[in-house]
């Protein structure tokens, strides 16, 4: 097979981007949608969890469609989906068409970890795939950077609607540039093995301490995470009384700071004996700051530089995770833990904006970084429940 490893790389971390520009161009504007259609935070709240809740139920199905049909036309599809989805809800004016598209858009999302793994692995040189999986993260937090940013600055030139069509003809402009390189993403598919195992032998392994451990990690960090992409604007533009302008730079602060504690944190984990002190440590910084940002000990303007940090933090904790949830790992059993520990991330992020909406409701912004608080530090305990490991053992399994 002829390979052309750094185009592919490219096109699927700019679709892994997209996918992640496409969640976060909608929360920055709940607080115009809320005062234009006379609806409460819970209720855009709850657009938000449908989103994440169809994701989280389909994203298993992908991953049997991904195999047996191939990863590029399932891709297609999911950025379709959530460009249409997306431009279902720019038309809105009641919930019902905004709970459609969100469900539209959710199931576009569900396929892009499986087939965006499936592609990679199928079509990337194993001496390149480290720097494809790095790309693909790096990606999808600089996807979350430059959503709200987008989204609030052309609602303030136009409204909420002309910025939503707008992020659904960013993904179209993206599947328009997938389809014409569309040959780079297929592969020749392996044969899958005749021998089967019984299926609660497959259960028992999810069922251990360790896997369970780490999904709880995944859930409670994706739980704080959904805080602040939801309704970290809305909050910050309540409590400190910024700009929504303002407080979308400080959220895209956090994502574009997490980006570049990713790639520190590469050469941290290469080096540390304990993956597990190195993920909590990041993780009570994190908390630490979140802290500091419920009880206003930050200033306004000093919002951004704040959550940059935080996200740096954060973004060193995710190569020393990936170590963990390695570790916890039984041999053969890679595909399995992986798929069912990051489904962990969409559990968090469905489970939790209605709650955050309620608190908004209820004129508690600074209750949105508290909760944003414990969920980080519960996360950092789940961490220290787990062994800790060499990386060169972990190498060894």
């Amino acid at each position: 097979m002829n390979r052309n490893d750094p185009l592919v790389i490219s096109l699927i971390a700019l679709g892994h981007a997209t996918s992640h520009f496409m969640q976060l161009v909608l929360p920055p504007l709940f607080p115009l949608m809320r005062e234009e259609l006379g609806v409460t935070y819970a209720t855009l709240g709850m657009v938000a969890a449908v989103f994440y809740a169809v994701s989280a139920l389909l994203q298993p199905l992908a991953g049997f469609v991904v195999d047996r049909y191939g990863g590029r036309g399932v891709l297609l599809g999911g950025i379709t989906l959530m460009s249409l989805g997306t431009a279902l809800m720019s038309l809105a004016h009641g919930p019902g068409l905004l709970l459609l598209g969100a469900s539209l858009s959710g199931l576009g999302n569900s396929v892009f970890h499986p087939a965006d793994f499936a592609i990679l692995n199928g079509r990337v040189s194993p001496p390149r795939l480290g720097y494809a999986f790095s790309a693909h993260g790096v990606a999808g937090s600089l996807g979350f950077a430059i959503a709200p940013v987008f989204s609030a600055t052309l609602a303030s030139l136009f409204d909420w609607h002309t910025a939503l069509l707008a992020g659904a003809g960013v993904a179209c402009a993206v599947f328009l540039l997938l389809l014409l390189n569309m040959n780079q993403l297929a592969f020749v598919h392996e044969k899958r093995s005749q021998v089967k195992t019984p299926f609660m032998n497959d259960a028992r392994v999810l069922l251990s301490g360790r896997v369970v451990a780490c999904f709880l990690f995944f859930a409670l960090h994706a739980a704080a995470l959904t805080g602040l992409m939801s309704f970290g604007v809305a909050a910050m533009n309540e409590q400190f009384g910024v700009a929504a302008t303002l407080a979308s730079t400080a959220v895209a602060a956090y994502m574009v700071g997490s980006a570049g504690g990713m790639l520190l944190g590469g050469f941290v984990a290469s080096r540390a004996s304990r993956p597990d002190f190195v993920a909590a440590a990041g993780m009570v910084i994190s908390a630490c700051v979140m802290l500091s940002v419920a009880a206003g000990a930050i200033p306004g303007a000093g919002l951004p530089a704040a959550l940059a940090a935080a996200g740096i933090a954060v973004g060193l904790t995710y190569p020393s995770r990936d170590l963990i949830v390695r570790a916890a790992t039984p041999p053969g059993a890679t595909g399995r833990v992986y798929g069912f520990v990051y489904s962990g991330l969409d559990v968090g992020s469905f489970a939790t904006p209605v709650f955050y909406g309620w608190l908004m409701d209820h004129s508690l912004p600074h209750g949105v970084f508290y909760a944003i608080f414990g969920f980080t530090l519960l996360a950092m305990f789940t961490v220290l429940q787990l062994p800790g490991r060499r990386p060169a053992a972990i190498q060894r399994i």
